[in-house]
């Protein structure tokens, strides 16, 4: 199994490993974020708008317990990736093996803060009385099964590195399955309301976690557990490498609660009272909608980091690129797709996480959806761009987009658009992909022209 994934990455040709590697990895991401949408049309059309805003409260402190996880995870696969690329095998074990024993530490110590602080957290996120309990409760359910939960998102990243594109695709449509038997059973069996949409998703997050497990403890994969030497190098690379999705992750949900707040104010100014609710829960169905449509981008520019960072790591320029152009071409195709979709069927989509019966709830989705999908002209660059620099070590530059998408074009953009009231919102998504793609043609212009120099300098050798 080493030496067939590693030739793989080395040789085959970019096409032929972006339909064995993409692919199955667009499918798994996208059946990872299924739990998120079959979990939004449970809250909404069984539990109704007051659960499906309260979730969207607690939503960011959620992501945000997770993007530890994709610190350590996504941090790790990079210095992986291109060790291996340099025949280091023990290095890429060593980090392997801190990595994980990080994740579960990280986990219990976020875990704790959601549990013990989860009401100051909740009101502090925009959550009114209203809200304030169903928010507190499902962020304690989360945090009691976190430890052993969020492991999961690494894993899928280890699993990739080692050839495992398969068997990380059949857990991530296995774990959707459990979710989709869990919410059913909590929920319509045994009449549970948040806490048991909580309890489900978490449930089958920690058992595909065991399942992830099984090659690495069975001593199957190319990265193996070893005694673990934690120094700081290693520790500060990992940190450096992971901060783009972690600064990503975080700037977007302190940005999701910008939003949520600006929401409550302008939705009561709008709509009246409740309106605030109401806004809210639209914007938690821009939320769902979206989960069907950036995983496909994130799956194949995340799939394709391993070949990259390998070849980096070796050295093979040329391949780099080539990789990269694919990964560029794939994205690009499933960026129109998407807004083709989300633009031509908005109140079907809609109607997922909405009842018939709240006509004014539906009715707003549908508009909101028509404006927001445009986003996905554009950003597909931002992912492809972002993932790119993570994969050869360029903490930086992937830094500079994250943190750029995920805050300071949507809070300039939110000023900006002010005026245009719930509109500006929903179109701010398309606003800050625009930018975005500026920014990603400024950075890779500069990338090539560093590329040219260092294949002048080998050639020259």
């Amino acid at each position: 199994m080493k030496m067939k994934t590693e030739e793989m990455y080395a040789a085959m040709n970019p096409w032929r490993l972006f339909f064995i590697v993409a692919m199955p990895g667009m499918i798994s991401m996208f059946a990872m974020s299924i739990y998120s949408i079959v979990e939004g049309v449970f809250i909404g059309q069984i539990l109704g708008e007051g659960a499906f805003a309260a979730v969207n409260i607690a939503m960011p402190l959620v992501m945000i317990n997770f993007s530890l996880a994709d610190l350590i995870g996504v941090g790790a696969s990079a210095p992986i990736s291109i060790a291996l690329g340099r025949g280091d095998r023990d290095e890429a074990n060593n980090t392997f093996t801190c990595s994980v024993i990080m994740i579960f530490l990280a986990s219990v110590f976020m875990g704790s803060i959601m549990f013990f602080a989860a009401e100051p957290l909740s009101r502090m996120m925009g959550a009114d009385d209203l809200l304030l309990d169903t928010a507190v409760r499902y962020l304690r359910t989360v945090a009691l099964c976190s430890p052993l939960a969020t492991i999961f998102f690494a894993m899928d990243n280890y699993l990739r590195i080692s050839g495992f594109v398969k068997t990380s695709m059949f857990i991530n449509i296995g774990c959707n399955l459990l979710t989709v038997a869990f919410l059913s059973f909590f929920l319509l069996v045994c009449g549970m309301d948040v806490v048991g949409s909580a309890l489900a998703t978490s449930l089958s997050m920690c058992i595909s976690s065991f399942a992830a497990m099984i090659p690495f403890v069975a001593k199957k994969a190319l990265l193996k557990f070893t005694r673990p030497k934690f120094n700081f190098p290693m520790i500060k690379q990992i940190a450096a490498c992971g901060s783009p999705i972690f600064l990503n992750n975080v700037s977007g949900r302190v940005t999701s609660i910008l939003m949520n707040i600006s929401l409550m104010t302008l939705g009561a100014q709008m709509l009246g009272e409740g309106g605030g609710q109401t806004a809210v829960a639209v914007y938690a169905v821009l939320m769902y909608s979206s989960d069907m449509c950036w995983p496909l981008l994130y799956g194949i520019a995340d799939s394709l980091s391993p070949a990259l960072g390998y070849n980096w790591g070796a050295k093979n320029y040329g391949r780099v690129k080539r990789i990269a152009n694919c990964a560029y071409t794939g994205t690009a195709f499933i960026g129109l797709i998407s807004t083709s979709v989300l633009f031509f069927i908005p109140g079907t989509i809609a109607s997922w996480f909405v009842k018939a019966e709240d006509v004014k709830l539906l009715e707003i989705s549908t508009h909101a959806i028509r404006l927001f999908c445009f986003a996905y002209l554009f950003r597909w660059i931002a992912v492809t761009t972002q993932s790119y620099f993570s994969a050869i070590g360029k903490p930086l530059q992937a830094t500079l987009m994250s943190v750029s998408v995920a805050f300071v074009f949507p809070v300039v953009l939110l000023g900006a658009l002010w005026h245009f009231e719930l509109d500006g919102i929903w179109f701010n998504f398309t606003g800050v992909n625009a930018f975005a793609a500026v920014l990603a043609a400024i950075l890779l212009q500069r990338l090539s022209r560093e590329i040219k120099q260092k294949e002048k300098s080998d050639s020259e050798l």
